[in-house]
């Protein structure tokens, strides 16, 4: 996001499986049918899902609140999502200590999903310094917002960061970024929760946007994401598929085993038509891509607003038009679009001067974080407010080079094949160590006969 630029990572190696927890009962669950990952691509159902939506944060950053925590926000922005016709919102900052049940439920109601960034300013990577900013308070507060929207279906999927690498200089922050995938993965998987995909919003920084993506996907089943996803504004109007390189970025995921959406696009340098929605949802790209978000939908001073909100009343803009005629012009393909149905897991990039990683070395996670996965973080959140996570205790005492490849997520069940595996849950040693109590004492018993 244009005007959130601190976001996250974290850190993920559980080489233990969690102990098993009692089933937990969602807070609320919205009406939609739960969106699935299948290869490379998203599903409702049985029927392939192609993201159509904006990015929503009204404030911006400079006036910080959470669209989902008051009814009369949502009420008066859903009548505008539905002239739209969008199925997905972004939302990149939420108040995890509030009650967003009235919110996710009428957003239920129009069609519409969430995808939600997990971190906040307060709360987030330094992507300078990752190593401290990544610790048990920041896991806290990560693992509160997922507990916070994990009951709803119609949380369609969670960001662990957003441009975190944003040059070639940033690219050491890359273990961190997918360290925090992994372990909300895991969090996930302990907490019983259905299986909510966890990826990335990356930059796109043409000099690493392929190796980010490869790295995201590299390694045991637990390490990978369930999705990639890129901010591009690489088309400006008048443009073309290949004038604006988008046929050249198709080519190159072509054999890329997750979806790919873009999670923000609408270049504004000239009139904004919209004309890449033509191609968005053309086959041209449905057998890669899954659609994507446009960047924004208030205007918030940088010129990309779609609406102009002034106390309780919007006011659409041009740029609102011109979106509405271009996605009610274009309809999705019919079938499957083409989509990988195999999926597969990408070979870790090599070091060079624009990837400064080597090999696929995370960090562990810190044990008090750890620690959450068996008791939960439900009402462990700090909110919109706080000291912050920056600088905080907790910090991670080693890394490890291989996954525990135990997480049962939305993408591991197609990419443990290609590892020669199967995706495993934690397992439950219970049933095991009563049979072999039985066992023991049936012997003893018979010897005593």
């Amino acid at each position: 996001m244009k005007t959130f630029t601190a976001i996250a990572a974290l850190a993920a190696t559980v080489l233990a499986s969690p102990t098993p927890t009692e089933e937990l009962v969602p807070r609320a669950s919205a009406s939609l049918t739960a969106i699935t990952v299948k290869g490379n691509a998203f599903f409702q159902g049985a029927n392939r899902f192609y993201i159509r939506g904006v990015d929503w944060q009204p404030g911006g950053s400079s006036k910080l609140v959470d669209p989902m925590a008051d009814t009369t926000t949502c009420t008066r922005d859903i009548a505008e999502f539905k002239k739209l016709g969008l199925n997905t919102v972004r939302v990149y900052t939420v108040d995890n200590t509030a009650n967003h049940d009235a919110c996710m439920g009428l957003l239920a109601d129009a069609g519409i999903y969430l995808v939600l960034d997990v971190n906040t300013p307060l709360y987030s990577l330094n992507r300078a310094t990752p190593f401290p900013s990544y610790n048990t308070v920041y896991l806290t507060n990560i693992f509160a917002t997922i507990d916070a929207f994990a009951g709803y279906t119609n949380t369609l999927a969670f960001f662990s960061g957003n441009e975190v690498i944003n040059d070639d200089t940033t690219t050491p922050a890359a273990p961190y970024v997918k360290a925090v995938t992994r372990d909300m993965r895991q969090y996930i998987a302990a907490r019983k929760y259905r299986q909510i995909p966890v990826g990335y919003s990356a930059a796109d920084v043409n000099s690493n946007r392929k190796e980010m993506a490869e790295y995201m996907n590299c390694g045991s089943a637990d390490e990978r994401s369930d999705f990639f996803a890129f901010n591009d504004y690489s088309w400006c109007d008048p443009s073309s598929f290949t004038t604006s390189g988008w046929d050249q970025k198709v080519k190159n995921f072509t054999n890329y085993g997750l979806p790919i959406f873009l999670s923000e696009y609408g270049c504004n340098t000239n009139t904004r038509k919209f004309e890449e929605v033509a191609s968005l949802y053309s086959k041209d790209m449905t057998a890669v891509y899954s659609g994507g978000l446009v960047y924004e939908y208030s205007e918030e001073g940088s010129k990309y607003g779609l609406v102009t909100i002034s106390g309780g009343s919007v006011t659409e803009g041009n740029d609102f038009a011109a979106l509405k005629t271009a996605l009610a012009a274009t309809a999705n393909p019919t079938g499957d679009g083409g989509y990988n149905a195999t999926g597969g897991a990408s070979t870790c990039p090599t070091k060079s001067a624009n990837w400064n990683v080597t090999g696929n070395t995370l960090p562990t996670i810190p044990s008090g974080a750890a620690a959450l996965m068996k008791t939960g973080a439900v009402g462990k959140g700090f909110g919109l407010t706080g000291a912050g996570s920056q600088n905080a205790e907790g910090t991670s005492t080693s890394s490890s080079s291989t996954g525990s490849d135990t997480v049962t997520s939305a993408s591991a069940s197609a990419t443990a094949k290609k590892n020669g595996g199967a995706a495993l849950s934690p397992m439950d040693a219970r049933p095991m160590i009563v049979s072999g109590m039985v066992i023991m004492f049936s012997l003893i018993g018979a010897a005593l006969i």
